[in-house]
C-alpha cells in the first residue's frame, strides 16, 4: 500500500490526451432535463465509419500548465473524505485515454489521485449492463468484473472503495429505476432475494480480490423508487434486503463497512423527509444518507449545508454529498445535447474551470462542518471534467 505527502503548490498539468471527457450529458446523476438546442464547436476533422460520422475535436499538443490557484479550505479534519467517483475509467483507457502526473509522465491515474489527496473512489456497479449479443449498453459497462480491476487499483494506492449498487442494467435515478432483465416477473419476496443474494455475491467477489470496500450503496438516487418498485413499502423491504446482504459480507470478511442510502433533489426536502421518516419508523438499518447536489439544479450552497444540518439532527444520521458537479464550459463537446444551458448559471461561479474550482472550494467549505462527523463528498465523474478541476482543489487543501 502506497501513502503519499501533500503536494502543497505545484500546479497540475494536464492529464488527458483529450481536453474533455464528457460521457453523455450527465445522465444517471439526477438530470433534470437537456437542452434541445446547443453551439457546436468547430471540428477539426470529420471522418466517416460505416455509414456513422464521427467528428473529432482537437488533443491539445502536449501538457498544458494551470495558472489558477484555489485556496485550501481551512478546518478540514483527517477524517473528511476527499472522493472521486472513477467507474468510468477503464471504458476510458479501453478508448484511449492516458492519464499523466504532475511531471507530464504517464501514470496511473488512482496514483495520481492519491497524490492529490482524494482518499476514497466511488465505483457504480450495474447487474448485467449488456444485451443479449454480449454488447455493452455504455457509460464504462459496469459489472462486477468492471468494479474488481478498477477497486484493486484504488486499494493499490491507499484509498477506499464505496460500491454503488444501481440495482439495474443501466442507470437508475429519479427518472427511471428499471429492473435488471434477470429480475423481470418477479414479486417483491422474490426480488428482495435476489437483491440479498447479488449485493452479498458481488460485495464477496470484491473483497475476496482485496478491494478496499468501505462503504455500500444499497441504491442509486432513489426517491422516486427502486429497482422497478415504486410503491414505498417495496422499496423499504428491497433496502432491508441490500443491509442485511452488506452486514453478512462484512461480518464474514471481518472489516467495519458503511450502509448507506442515496437521495437527491434536496429542493424538496418535504418529500426527503417523509422517505426518511419512513426508514425510521420501519427500523430500516443504515448508517449514512448520500445526497446528490448539482447546484443549477438542486439550490443554493446554503440549501446543502441546511439540508445537511437537518437530517443528521432529525434522524441521527451521517451526511455525505454522494455526487457534485459542476460546468467548466457552456460548449458542446460531444456532439450531444448538454444537460444545462448555461445562460444562468450558478451566481458566482461561471462555466469556467476557474468557476468549477470556485465551486467545489464552496461545496467543501460548507460540508466541512464537524458536525458532520465525516461529511463524504464525492466529486462526480472522471468522465465529466478534466481532471484539472479538482486535483488542484485537492492538493492544496
Amino acid at each position: 500500500m502506497h501513502h503519499f505527502t501533500r503536494l502543497s503548490h505545484k500546479h497540475l498539468l494536464a492529464l488527458c490526451l483529450s481536453t474533455v471527457l464528457i460521457m453523455g450529458s450527465l445522465s444517471g446523476c439526477g438530470s433534470q432535463g437537456s437542452a434541445a438546442t446547443d453551439t457546436i464547436a468547430e471540428p477539426a476533422v470529420s471522418a466517416t465509419v460505416g455509414t456513422t460520422d464521427n467528428t473529432a475535436f482537437p488533443l491539445p499538443e502536449g501538457p498544458e500548465e494551470s495558472t489558477i490557484f484555489v485556496e485550501p479550505v481551512d478546518g478540514i479534519s483527517d477524517d473528511f473524505y476527499r472522493g472521486m467517483d472513477a467507474s468510468a475509467v477503464l471504458a476510458l483507457e479501453n478508448s484511449g485515454v492516458k492519464y499523466y502526473n504532475f511531471d507530464g509522465e504517464e501514470q496511473d491515474v488512482f496514483m495520481t489521485l492519491a497524490q492529490a489527496g482524494v482518499n476514497y473512489i466511488r465505483l457504480r456497479v450495474w447487474n448485467d449492463p449488456y444485451d443479449e449479443n454480449g454488447n455493452g449498453y455504455g457509460g464504462g459497462n459496469n459489472d462486477v468484473a468492471t468494479a474488481i480491476a478498477l477497486g484493486q487499483r484504488a486499494t493499490k494506492y491507499g484509498m477506499k472503495v464505496c460500491i454503488d449498487f444501481h440495482y439495474s442494467d443501466f442507470w437508475a435515478d429519479p427518472k427511471k429505476q428499471f429492473v435488471p432483465k434477470a429480475w423481470e416477473g418477479m414479486d417483491i419476496e422474490e426480488k428482495s432475494d435476489a437483491l440479498y443474494n447479488f449485493t452479498l455475491e458481488s460485495l464477496t467477489q470484491l473483497l475476496d480480490a482485496g478491494v478496499d470496500v468501505g462503504m455500500v450503496q444499497i441504491g442509486n438516487e432513489i426517491n422516486n423508487g427502486m429497482s422497478g418498485e415504486t410503491d414505498v413499502a417495496n422499496v423499504r423491504k428491497l433496502l432491508t434486503a441490500g443491509s442485511k446482504a452488506v452486514r453478512e459480507a462484512a461480518v464474514n470478511s471481518g472489516k467495519e463497512i458503511l450502509v448507506a442510502v442515496h437521495y437527491t433533489n434536496i429542493d424538496d426536502m418535504k418529500k426527503l423527509d417523509t422517505l426518511l421518516t419512513g426508514l425510521q419508523v420501519k427500523e430500516i438499518d443504515y448508517d449514512i444518507v448520500g445526497l446528490s447536489f448539482y447546484p443549477y439544479w438542486h439550490g443554493t450552497m446554503d440549501d446543502l449545508k441546511n439540508a445537511i444540518t437537518h437530517i443528521r439532527n432529525t434522524y441521527g444520521k451521517k451526511v455525505y454529498v454522494a455526487e457534485n458537479a459542476y460546468c467548466y464550459t457552456a460548449e458542446d463537446g460531444d456532439g450531444s445535447a448538454n444537460s444545462v444551458e448555461g445562460t444562468d448559471d450558478l451566481s458566482g461561479y461561471p462555466f469556467l474551470r476557474c468557476g468549477s474550482r470556485r465551486m467545489v472550494y464552496q461545496e467543501r467549505s460548507q460540508t466541512r462542518m464537524r458536525m458532520c462527523q465525516s461529511t463524504f463528498s464525492f466529486f462526480n465523474s472522471l468522465g465529466q471534467c478534466p481532471m484539472q478541476c479538482f486535483t488542484d482543489y485537492f492538493k492544496n487543501r
